[in-house]
């Protein structure tokens, strides 16, 4: 099954990534490899699994023009998750993931959260549909610790100011999605300028209890891809981790080539659907005979008319079988 979205052009670019780090709790392990300004070899779910990497070539990217692919991971370094939204032009506006490199470091949380406070890069900021953050400027990571699986992060007063209820709820969940990519870390409590929040700016955003994942979900697209991360690369054989709330749990996942020739068109079953968050895990392979960029792209089909909806894209570098 093939269909074409005129209103969604293909997402080009590579993204450049940023390193900052400070300290939190025990090492992780390593998210994957990550060549800057290029993106990395490993998606994002497994942070103690590694996946291997190719070697760096130059080869055609999404839009004609030379780019370099993704390589080994230099000695040293490692990489960590941050959450901004990803546009669309068929459904409001999602969480998901970028890569960041940094120095290899035990401060992984912190580290994260220090990418999260910068902000998507210019890539991130120019592609089409565009990421954005809703965490406002001035924002400073004051401390972060982690014990009995919760993360207290001490926010600087900036992180209150500004926005309405819905950019409060954005915030709040790209930061407890940022702090949960790590397994020692289930739930996040919040702190301003060293003070415990209870109700949160003027919107009435109570905090009775730490918060996960599960309390922002509103703030997911129709279909999450956790892994790959925005910019990773597929693998080859590709694995895609998310969550999805679509009519039936089922929803379809394409690959395109550089080209924009469609690779792979198949359908999906999430565990849960019609009203329901459902977890899936697929892997499937596809074919290239060189390593390029291309575009993921997920969507489910109106049960009205059959036109795609719920769509979201993802720039993904994609190498040949071994």
């Amino acid at each position: 099954m093939t269909f074409t979205l005129k209103a969604i052009p293909r997402v080009a670019g590579i993204i450049a990534v940023l390193a900052l780090v400070a300290a939190c709790g025990p090492g992780t392990g390593d998210l994957g490899s990550v060549a800057t300004p290029e993106p990395t070899s490993v998606a994002s779910v497994d942070v103690q699994s590694p996946e291997p990497t190719g070697g760096a070539t130059s080869t055609p990217g999404p839009t004609g023009s030379a780019q370099p692919s993704p390589s080994a991971l230099p000695e040293g370094t490692t990489t960590v998750r941050a959450y901004f939204f990803l546009g669309s032009f068929t459904h409001p506006a999602g969480l998901a993931p970028v890569l960041r490199e940094i120095p290899r470091t035990q401060a992984v949380a912190t580290a994260a959260m220090t990418a999260l406070i910068a902000g998507p890069n210019d890539r991130e900021m120019s592609t089409s549909p565009a990421m954005y953050t809703t965490i406002p400027d001035g924002t400073r990571l004051l401390g972060l610790t982690v014990a009995n699986g919760v993360a207290m992060v001490n926010l600087s007063k900036e992180f209150e100011s500004g926005g309405g209820s819905a950019s409060v709820l954005g915030r709040l969940a790209q930061v407890v999605y940022t702090l949960t990519q790590f397994p020692t870390v289930q739930k996040v409590s919040f702190e301003l300028d060293g003070q415990a929040v209870t109700t949160f700016s003027g919107e009435g955003v109570l905090f009775a209890h730490p918060v996960g994942r599960a309390d922002y979900t509103d703030q997911l697209p129709a279909i999450f891809l956790d892994r790959p991360a925005w910019g990773a690369a597929l693998g080859n054989t590709a694995r895609l981790v998310g969550l999805s709330k679509v009519f039936e749990a089922t929803f379809r996942y394409t690959v395109l080539d550089a080209a924009g020739t469609q690779l792979v068109d198949n359908q999906a079953m999430a565990t849960c659907g019609s009203g329901c968050w459902g977890t899936f895990d697929l892997v499937f392979q596809y074919h290239v005979a060189t390593p390029q960029w291309g575009t993921l792209r997920v969507y489910d089909l109106s049960a009205k008319d059959g036109t795609p909806e719920n769509v979201t894209e993802y720039p993904v570098w994609l190498t040949p079988r071994p």
